[in-house]
């Protein structure tokens, strides 16, 4: 138990020294690995966030995000899963200003702005068969241009993105890790989408009715060109806590890795697995 313990502080603590780089606003989230663990069939979750120092990029500014109604609802048949999941509402609060609003981004007199979140529809699908001793999946799926270009927080854009990932461990200790491309419309006429690398890395132990977790997770654009405005890098670890199994709910705390993540922030969210 010491060593699957001290392995789990580890990755927790290699996380802190990843440096901080140059928004799509938030980063795509984990594939949900729970439901290919034994028989599981469908898993719901519902929750919302409260980000700090969360940078807006097409609006220039910087705040307070909170973030209602962050949902996933997932259906596996066999080897296959397709999740739909999002954000409902998206609230920003602006502390202060970093550079001047992109064209058609609308001023925010009070210092608030107000939109609907991104949505996104995606397949995973299992590569490898029940005997191996780890599960490799393929995921491929869109976001959908759901925002309001004129709010300015995010993009009004189509997103493509596919990953692949591979999850293992034993009744106590569980690691899983992805990686792939997204290819992401942008607001420049000269450059249309930019592809990034997308990443997400997770641990967690599972205890009986307190589970820890970490999480690394983000994207990061090609250096053979400069940032481009709304699809700059992003990376945040977030540490949580698990409180259940089949149903369960989970409080993380969010540490910003790039500028463009925020500073500091906290998620919560409840769920079920059938």
């Amino acid at each position: 138990m010491s060593t699957r313990f001290s392995l789990f502080c580890l990755f927790a603590s290699l996380s802190l020294l990843s440096t901080s780089a140059q928004a799509q606003l938030r980063p795509l989230e984990p594939i949900p690995w729970r439901l290919f663990e034994r028989n599981n069939t469908a898993a719901a979750e519902v929750g919302g966030s409260r980000l700090f120092d969360q940078r807006a990029s097409l609006a220039g500014t910087s705040g307070t995000l909170t973030e209602v109604a962050n949902f996933s609802l997932v259906w596996r048949t066999g080897r296959v899963a397709v999740e739909a999941a999002g954000t409902a509402q998206r609230f920003f609060h602006e502390n202060s200003r970093f550079a001047s609003p992109y064209q058609d981004v609308e001023p925010a007199p009070d210092g608030r702005r107000h939109d609907s979140g991104d949505y996104r529809i995606s397949t995973v699908v299992r590569l490898t068969p029940d005997s191996f001793p780890f599960t490799g999946v393929v995921r491929f799926g869109t976001r959908l241009p759901t925002t309001d270009n004129t709010t300015g927080l995010d993009r009004d854009a189509t997103d493509f993105f596919t990953t692949v990932g591979a999850s293992g461990g034993n009744e106590v200790f569980k690691i899983a890790g992805e990686g792939g491309v997204g290819i992401h419309g942008t607001r420049e006429q000269r450059f249309e989408q930019d592809d990034l690398f997308l990443y997400a890395v997770r641990a967690e132990m599972r205890l009986g009715l307190f589970n820890p977790e970490a999480t690394i997770l983000g994207q990061e654009h090609g250096y053979d060109h400069a940032a481009i405005r709304g699809v700059e890098n992003l990376s945040e670890m977030r540490i949580g806590l698990r409180l259940g199994n089949r149903r369960w709910l989970r409080v993380e705390g969010v540490k910003g890795l790039t500028t463009f993540s925020p500073s500091a922030g906290i998620l919560l969210t409840a769920g079920l697995v059938l």
